[in-house]
């Protein structure tokens, strides 16, 4: 790899760690924000507008850099998502600090998106696991160092800094992709797809506001539902017209051939499974085992390391096995990995979990790769970003979707667990507080609550992880001769 690859790899890392860290940043800075801000009754929106604009720019982002260049759309994303964090670091109120997250997510839509579309251009078949494999592992830094970093600027400086921070990062990377990734495309007028854009994106945020919702579960909610799902079909099918008609459609359409179909619905379900661990791991580690936040946090570094080395491992071997074997073989490791889970209780040692998240690692590691170069491969240079972009979205909504559907149930049972011991009017969102008021509420029946609803959670995983299995024994072969086009 030479120094123009070297600075490329360095810049997007940077990019991506943007994205990456500011969630685990904001989660931790979010008690002090909202204390200062004053906005405890709409917390959830400074998360929900974020991913819902990241969702909403994906496809957009990936269409404008097959029509522009990536050099251009990357560096622009990334500067709309600087704007919206300074814009956030400014913030007086919760009002302003929402709509700059917005701006965020936006920007973060391309960063995601671009990214991914570089690596396919710039490196060869060869070169692209490891390198997708070090982009990745960026995820797993951010995890760990986020809630360090976002405590160490809070008690220093102010929670404003964890938005300030970003900016001489984004500049660096903006500076490293423009010297360094050199484009060859016609440059021509082109017919922008607006009444595509228009409609996916308002069928998007119908849509994923019916995820994003912090309403609980009530008649008027089930409506709202209801009418949520006939809008967002009505505005898919719109869209499909459209998209039928135009010249440069959003989404080309022959860019969803059968495999392409399977890898992007493996993807969605690779997804859900990925935040469900993130996500009810740590619960597990810290409410149920007893151990710190820190430690947590630490506790998931295994699968960081292992998604590198499976990343490397598997990239080397796709050629000769081909692109189905390692991502059967990856799912199947995932599978085994979330059947792992269900052995862990309140006594559990947490030197198991690190064997199990490092197993849930290799599997994660070699199948995200092998499926993003299988995306990659499976069109022509004018239609990458796009095709990545499609995937993006897919992984979006599997986290999106994922972790709001996890969240009810693990909630369900939680209220169910102390039905069952004859103790009514429990709030899972207050847990703690009930025990309290509530002689009849222990710490150990809270435990154990939680531990039977992670239960619960961690089967539905492995229902999970059986179906993309299937999906991906169905698949059909991939040629494993694949060469990558050179920038």
């Amino acid at each position: 790899m030479d120094s123009r690859k070297r600075n490329i790899l360095v810049a997007l890392m940077v990019a991506m760690f943007l994205g990456a860290v500011e969630g685990t940043v904001v989660t931790t800075a979010i008690p002090t924000i909202v204390k200062d801000l004053q906005g405890f009754e709409i917390i959830s929106s400074v998360f929900s507008v974020y991913l819902l604009t990241c969702a909403i720019s994906t496809p957009i982002c990936g269409k404008l850099s097959d029509l522009y260049g990536r050099k251009n759309v990357l560096s622009i994303g990334i500067i709309i998502f600087l704007v919206g964090s300074f814009l956030c670091g400014l913030s007086q109120n919760m009002c302003m600090l929402i709509g700059s997250r917005a701006i965020q997510g936006v920007g973060a839509g391309a960063i995601f998106t671009v990214t991914y579309t570089i690596v396919g251009d710039v490196f060869t078949l060869q070169e692209r696991p490891k390198v997708q494999g070090s982009i990745s592992t960026v995820w797993g830094v951010a995890s760990l160092i986020g809630p360090f970093l976002g405590g160490i600027l809070i008690d220093t400086l102010s929670w404003h800094w964890i938005f300030f921070i970003n900016i001489p990062f984004g500049i660096l990377s903006v500076i490293l992709i423009q010297r360094n990734l050199n484009e060859n495309f016609e440059k021509k007028k082109h017919n922008i797809d607006f009444a595509g854009i228009i409609t996916l994106s308002i069928a998007m945020s119908v849509f994923l506001n019916i995820f994003l919702s912090t309403e609980n579960v009530s008649f008027n909610h089930n409506i709202f539902i209801g009418i949520s799902v006939i809008i967002t079909i009505v505005l898919l099918g719109a869209f499909y017209k459209i998209e039928r008609k135009a010249k440069e459609p959003i989404f080309p359409f022959d860019i969803f051939t059968k495999t392409s179909t399977l890898v992007n619905l493996i993807s969605f379900l690779a997804s859900a499974i990925l935040i469900g661990a993130d996500v009810y791991l740590p619960i597990y580690i810290q409410n149920v085992l007893g151990f710190s936040a820190k430690v947590s946090g630490l506790a998931l570094a295994p699968m960081s390391v292992a998604w590198l080395i499976a990343s490397v491992l598997l990239g080397k071997v796709m050629v000769k096995l081909g692109g189905k074997t390692i991502i059967v073989i990856s799912n199947i490791v995932v599978l085994i990995s979330a059947i792992l889970l269900i052995t862990l209780g309140i006594n559990s040692s947490i030197m198991l979990v690190l064997i199990y998240v490092f197993i849930m690692g290799l599997g994660f590691g070699g199948a995200f790769t092998i499926l993003t170069i299988i995306v990659q491969e499976s069109v022509e240079y004018k239609n990458r970003g796009s095709a990545m972009a499609a995937n993006s979205l897919l992984r979006t909504l599997g986290q999106t979707i994922g972790v709001s559907a996890f969240g009810s149930i693990f909630n369900i049972y939680i209220v169910k667990y102390f039905v069952q011991l004859g103790i009514n009017g429990v709030d899972p969102s207050n847990l703690y507080n009930v025990s309290t008021h509530n002689a009849a509420v222990t710490s150990e029946q809270i435990k154990l609550s939680l531990s039977s609803s992670l239960h619960v959670l961690f089967i539905i995983l492995i229902a999970i992880s059986i179906i993309s299995l299937i999906l991906s024994i169905v698949m059909p072969k991939i040629a494993s001769n694949a060469k990558a086009s050179e920038v």
